[in-house]
């Protein structure tokens, strides 16, 4: 059982890496605004050190390590060797030299010696399973008063990319609930009470909270953006490959009809509102 799931595993990740490499420069393109708001949020300026945990493709690490400048550094961890890679070759082409990328599970990183100026953890510790040790390891890491910017997704109404398919789904099969009740998925922390107490119960304190509105998938026709979400895979995917290929057709159909609302001039655009908090390390250790 455990070589089976260990199997199914690697074959996700694969995919995954596969669906980042394929969209990573329409993503990051439109992403790199909240990339640079954390960034301003946590006032990541020349000279800092900065920790950018479930860094993926290099966000927002890369622009952080053009902030820090030559007498700055930025060390970018991820638990997939495979996000990594795509983060070096883009650090590579931009020729950026002050960055370093380290397979870690978050949820057990030691930084060893080093302190940080500043943290970022971008659409990452919602799907963590456990995302007090993540909290814990970064407040290791992080110099007494040093801030945290934590980029996660609003309720499912207010971020369409991750809640429209799933509604037009309801039409054909049952579909279980979002992720909204402290499960890892999308809408973990849609409450934004819920991960400001995670984090004071992990030695922080929320000193702001922000929200903006951000596209993650454009693309002239509908079709385009029906491949997008069947090219993401994962769960809820699966749920979609389970009927039979008639309704498959037909939810294809719907929602590709569906996302044409969301049309402005010749792209259509989905996203949704993300929310921006911004924590700081009380210099206690968590619990105490």
């Amino acid at each position: 059982m455990e070589d089976v799931e260990r199997q199914r595993n690697e074959a996700f990740w694969q995919q995954t890496v596969a669906f980042w490499r394929r969209y990573d420069e329409m993503e990051a393109r439109l992403t790199r605004p909240v990339s640079e708001r954390m960034l301003d949020l946590a006032r990541v300026s020349p000279g800092m050190r900065l920790l950018d945990v479930a860094c993926g493709r290099g966000e927002p690490a890369l622009p952080a390590a053009r902030r820090v400048g030559p007498h700055g550094w930025v060390l970018a961890v991820d638990l997939v060797e495979g996000m990594l890679q795509i983060a070096r070759e883009r650090a590579s082409r931009e020729g950026l030299k002050n960055i370093e990328f380290r397979a870690a599970d978050a949820e057990s990183f030691q930084a060893g010696e080093t302190l940080f100026d500043a943290a970022t953890l971008r659409w990452g510790l919602m799907f963590m399973p456990t995302p007090e040790r993540a909290l814990e390891s970064i407040h290791r890491a992080l110099k007494p008063g040093g801030a945290l910017v934590i980029a996660s997704w609003a309720e499912a109404a207010r971020v369409p990319f991750a809640s429209l398919p799933r509604r037009i789904l309801e039409r054909y099969r049952d579909v279980p609930l979002p992720n909204s009740d402290g499960r890892p998925g999308v809408f973990r922390h849609a409450d934004g009470a819920t991960l400001d107490t995670v984090l004071q119960e992990n030695g922080f304190s929320v000193e702001a909270s922000e929200e903006m509105e951000v596209p993650v998938v454009e693309a002239t026709e509908g079709s385009a953006i029906v491949a997008w979400i069947r090219a993401m895979g994962g769960a809820f995917v699966n749920l979609v490959d389970e009927m039979p290929q008639h309704q498959q057709h037909a939810w294809e159909k719907a929602l590709a009809t569906e996302v044409e609302k969301y049309r402005v001039g010749e792209h259509i655009v989905l996203g949704g509102i993300t929310r921006l908090t911004l924590a700081r390390s009380s210099g206690r250790k968590p619990g105490g």
